[in-house]
């Protein structure tokens, strides 16, 4: 099993934007020094909800500043931007971090971010399967052509090659957000492992790898590379000496956040939209995920793992809003909770 954080650069109320960033980048330092695996960084745009506007960006400067940890992107929204870009820069990260960087990518929303960036409605609603397409081919092989219906180009040799890495694997790792079936049957159809949503529990989750389980064989694909297949389960942590002191820390400072970052997203197309109630919304992620004693986070990561068949977690380590609170929710997690899952 693989621990890591899952960090939002999240601006709670009060604070402000260089401080979400600085607590995000202390966290992840923190994160290697405590013995993670993983730091998984969000994107969002114009929202206070998360203030980092570039996954790939924050992780080329946590990779800089690591030497051990893998850094990865949860997610990079491809709709926003052209895949060949995206696949160099993830190429980039991979040769010289000597292998240390993982692509997350999703669809994203009908937000604004797609009048702003020019992709338009059209990238989020029918694009992401073509732009996936090409991102991988540009990961996986020596040069690359396009005939589609958003890129068409000739052909162009990849540079830098992410096969210059010093690492057995091909190319970095890609992980695909999924939400829904139709995400599920996208991922599985290409042999690529789950990112799947603090949002839903165990059961859900044990759903979704079924679903992709049963189409990657659909598809061809291998029973070795099925059984194989790492997928990543997002959730939330708070450790405490008591239970009731990680709840009422996360009640206290995250429906402020929630709210005020949830209701600053603006559909591209005026569509209405309905928001989770942020308070309701809190209490369930403290009752699905790790919040307590550390004895109690243990058995709940170990139960989810053994009721999904997911290895690896990707934990918002930010709740409580607080620099100091952060970075010693991080240290208890590798000291008092890592120990007993490996």
């Amino acid at each position: 099993m693989r621990v890591g954080s899952f960090v939002l650069a999240a601006q709670f109320p009060g604070q402000g934007e260089g401080e979400a960033l600085h607590r995000a980048i202390r966290s992840a330092e923190v994160a290697e020094e405590s013995g993670l695996d993983t730091v998984w960084l969000a994107e969002h745009h114009f929202v206070p909800y998360g203030t980092c506007p570039s996954a790939v960006t924050l992780a080329a400067l946590l990779l800089g500043r690591t030497r051990r940890i893998r850094v990865g992107t949860a997610v990079s929204v491809l709709p926003t931007t052209h895949p060949v870009a995206l696949g160099e820069q993830a190429a980039l990260l991979h040769v010289t971090s000597g292998g240390r960087f993982t692509l997350g990518v999703g669809r994203g929303g009908p937000w604004v971010d797609l009048e702003v960036f020019g992709a338009g409605l059209e990238a989020y609603e029918k694009g992401f399967p073509e732009s996936l397409d090409l991102l991988v081919r540009w990961l996986r092989e020596p040069s690359v052509a396009a005939q589609g219906e958003r890129f068409s180009f000739r052909e162009v040799p990849v540079v830098p090659r992410p096969s210059e890495a010093l690492t057995d694997a091909e190319g970095p790792e890609v992980v695909i957000a999924c939400t829904s079936p139709a995400s599920v049957r996208l991922a599985a159809g290409r042999g690529l492992p789950m990112l799947l949503g603090m949002h839903v529990g165990d059961e859900e989750k044990a759903e979704m790898v079924a679903l992709w389980r049963k189409e990657a064989r659909a598809a061809g694909r291998s029973a070795d590379e099925i059984d194989g297949a790492a997928h990543v389960s997002a959730g939330v942590c708070q450790i405490a000496d008591r239970r009731q002191d990680a709840a009422e820390m996360l009640l206290k400072a995250m429906p402020g956040w929630l709210k005020h970052g949830l209701e600053s997203h603006v559909t591209v197309d005026g569509r209405a939209r309905q928001m989770r109630d942020p308070l309701a919304y809190t209490e369930l992620l403290c009752g699905l995920h790790p919040v307590g004693t550390p004895r109690l986070c243990v058995d709940r990561l170990a139960a989810t793992s053994e009721r999904t068949g997911i290895s690896r977690f990707a934990l918002l380590v930010e709740g409580s809003g607080d620099l100091a609170a952060t970075e010693e929710n991080v240290r208890r997690l590798g000291a008092e909770v890592l120990p007993h899952l490996r």
